[in-house]
């Protein structure tokens, strides 16, 4: 724990002007983000007598090992700026919004020859109209279902559309008519667009013209006696209207506006959100959040309005926000909001009629939200602490280990040999922390030799990242000089990059566990143990969990600790043993079907996919191909002699697979070689030795 005064910025070096500053702990890790219009001011707060400070601020005081700032010129650069770093370091006492999902969208890509209806969910793309957020997919698929048969525009991915055009055949809504069919040139690219223009457009709240046209032709078709027609039309005048069954009107000038509403309590708040589109109800969506830091009601709000449109512009900032509390100042944040949308925006608390009364309804979902996760998360929490409790106990360490990693080999049956490190957080996986390596120190099926390989490794990093930064004390020496030269790490994926000063996130393995688990009984444990010794690492525990009766290694322990079953303790290593084992496995499969998929072709030098697919298009088969003289290979387009001559000689060396065998009859089965250049997902081996080989990974 850090005494603030041991950081505190001399007087008169914080200037008095609007800017953003960052506290970081011992580690360089931003741990907390603000704004401030004078600095000088805001700061000060915090280096007050830590008795008179909230315990959340005290906590977070006392955790930081510095502060720094950023001077701007506005109060509104500095929002943005807060914005983005908060988004940037995801400093762990900011307030940050829990299950804030990605939500889905219907949206219609006019910005193609053919617009798509479809349901995206991500950052938002150009030329592509948007309508929701929905708090389902299926809403949208239902909502898009009963639309079509009005306006039936293209549904389909892009490889459908090109297989139906290139077939000359629709897929069945096509073929039922809830499709135009543009795949097949049943209707002009301009008139495709004109009638996803039209969706769009019903979409947006413009009803009531399509509803009376539709009427309209209903009944010129009943005059004329054309029944058939009217009924089809009757139907489809229907089926609008049960699409605008779904969100019924709620404010009766067609307002565009959303709503937030915010339910809290001493340690956590929900937040609601109604996006009213037209006067109706177009989409909702809800966040819980810890206060990690003393803070308003306006505070939050504030933070949901960043958080919501932070990544926004043009219309998907609403005219009007109405909120249950302004953040103060207001100024600032209304200039940015109108900055974001491009004209004006009003922020106000609704005081009365409809607006008041749909806020109220708003208020009674997040009363609702926060209630509802409060019941599923005291629990967890409960449990959670418990576990982590148990575990320190159980291996006496000194406090319970806040940050787990764990480490898993895979490999079948000595090739691919691959590793995992998982990362637990408060006894929560923290997926963005897991990373994967390649045994390269040796060939063949070693555990406890990849075991002390893959520990030195990361270890290392560990080392030479904290070397880098400056944190090395007077007894570290040997280790940094220990440490100088690394390995390259052989993950697939981002390997670690040099951690700087001026980036506070731990990107790689800056930052230390408290606790390491290793997949494994004593030989595996003195293994990660002999490579911390190594290294000259003493204050990181290491335990193993064996598979076979679920027993807890210790280093230079002859017996194990055995945990009782129903221990929260012994199912959280459980949990992190599996994840690491499912992360391992994964990775191992993944490179040796990359290794299956390996043709003879892939190793002409020159030769590209277009002309390795147009071989095989040409001779039918790989098998077909290995057979074909050098002047039948030349006869493919693009193929010269000199390049014929190369891929006869790369088969030459590459000797056929021996055939299947049936086992019950002695017969050859003579099949036809996969078509590995063009990417076939099968393994090149019969199902049963495929389901042995995947007994056999560890």
């Amino acid at each position: 724990m850090a005494d603030p005064s041991s950081y505190r910025p001399k007087p008169g070096q914080i200037p008095d002007s609007p800017g953003v500053y960052r506290f970081r702990d011992e580690h360089r890790r931003v741990i907390y983000v603000g704004k401030a219009k004078s600095l000088r001011q805001r700061l000060a707060n915090y280096f007050q007598d830590l008795a008179g400070l909230h315990p959340r601020t005290r906590t977070m005081v006392t955790t930081a090992a510095s502060v720094e700032w950023t001077v701007v010129s506005t109060e509104v650069e500095a929002l943005q700026l807060e914005y983005s770093w908060i988004k940037e370091y995801d400093p762990r006492f900011n307030v940050k919004y829990r299950d804030d999902k990605s939500y889905p969208y219907l949206a219609v890509t006019m910005n193609e020859e053919f617009p798509r209806a479809q349901v995206m969910r991500g950052h938002k793309k150009k030329g592509v109209r948007y309508f929701g957020p929905y708090a389902h997919a299926w809403a949208i698929r239902d909502t898009v279902d009963l639309l079509l048969r009005v306006f039936p525009v293209r549904t389909c991915s892009a490889g459908v559309f090109k297989n139906a055009a290139r077939t000359g055949r629709p897929c069945l809504l096509g073929y039922i008519g809830k499709c135009s069919a543009p795949c097949v040139g049943r209707i002009s690219p301009d008139d495709h667009w004109e009638l996803a223009n039209e969706f769009c457009d019903f979409m947006t709240g413009r009803t009531g013209t399509y509803l009376r046209r539709l009427e309209k032709q209903m009944t010129e078709a009943a005059e004329e006696m054309e029944y058939e027609r009217a009924a089809r039309l009757r139907d489809d005048i229907g089926a609008l209207k049960k699409a605008m069954e779904k969100n019924a009107v709620v404010l009766a000038d067609a307002t565009d506006a959303d709503l937030i509403a915010v339910a809290e309590d001493e340690l956590e708040a929900a937040v609601q959100i109604f996006h009213v589109r037209g006067g109706r109800v177009r989409g909702q969506r809800g966040w819980v959040t810890d206060k990690v830091e003393e803070i308003t009601t306006g505070a939050l709000v504030e933070h949901a309005l960043q958080q919501l449109y932070g990544e926004e512009t043009g219309d998907a900032v609403p005219k009007e926000v109405l909120v249950p509390a302004l953040p103060e100042p207001l100024e600032p944040v209304q200039e940015w909001l109108t900055a974001r949308r491009g004209s004006n925006v009003s922020l106000r608390i609704p005081q009365r009629g409809d607006k008041r009364a749909l806020m109220e309804t708003v208020e009674r979902n997040a009363q609702q939200g926060l209630a509802l996760h409060k019941t599923k998360r005291a629990s967890d929490l409960t449990t959670r602490s418990r576990a982590l409790e148990e575990i320190a106990d159980a291996l006496a360490l000194d406090s319970a280990p806040l940050r787990i990693e764990c480490y898993d080999i895979s490999h079948l049956q000595g090739d691919d040999v691959v590793a995992s490190m998982v990362v637990f957080e408060d006894g929560l996986a923290r997926k963005s922390e897991y990373r994967r390596f390649q045994i390269k120190g040796f060939e063949g099926q070693d555990d406890v030799r990849s075991m002390h390989e893959v520990i030195t490794r990361r270890f290392r990093r560990y080392l030479a990242d904290k070397e880098r930064t400056g944190e090395w004390g007077d007894g570290d020496t040997d280790a940094a000089a220990g440490s100088a030269e690394l390995p390259a790490e052989a993950a697939d994926g981002p390997v670690a990059d040099s951690l700087t000063e001026d980036d506070g996130r731990p990107k790689r393995f800056a930052y230390p566990p408290q606790l390491v688990v290793v997949d494994g009984g004593q030989p595996q444990v003195a293994a990660a143990k002999r490579a911390l010794d190594e290294l000259g690492i003493d204050d990181i525990a290491v335990c193993g969990l064996a598979k076979r009766l679920e027993e807890v290694w210790l280093p230079d322990d002859d017996d194990p600790v055995v945990l009782p079953r129903s221990s929260e303790g012994l199912y959280l290593l459980q949990r992190v043993r599996d994840e690491a084992h499912r992360f391992a496995i994964t990775y191992q499969r993944t490179k040796r079907a990359k290794r299956f998929r390996a043709s003879p072709l892939d190793d002409v030098p020159g030769l590209g996919e277009t002309r390795r697919q147009a071989l095989v298009k040409h001779f039918g088969s790989v098998k077909r191909l290995r057979s074909a003289t050098i002047d039948q290979i030349c006869e493919v387009p693009g193929i010269g002699r000199k390049t014929a001559e190369t891929i006869a000689a790369a088969f030459a060396r590459t000797a056929p697979p021996a055939p299947a065998v049936n086992t019950a009859t002695g017969e050859i089965m003579d099949e036809e070689e996969p078509d590995t250049t063009a990417g076939s997902p099968g393994e090149p081996v019969a199902a049963g030795a495929q389901e042995d080989r995947r007994g056999q990974e560890t």
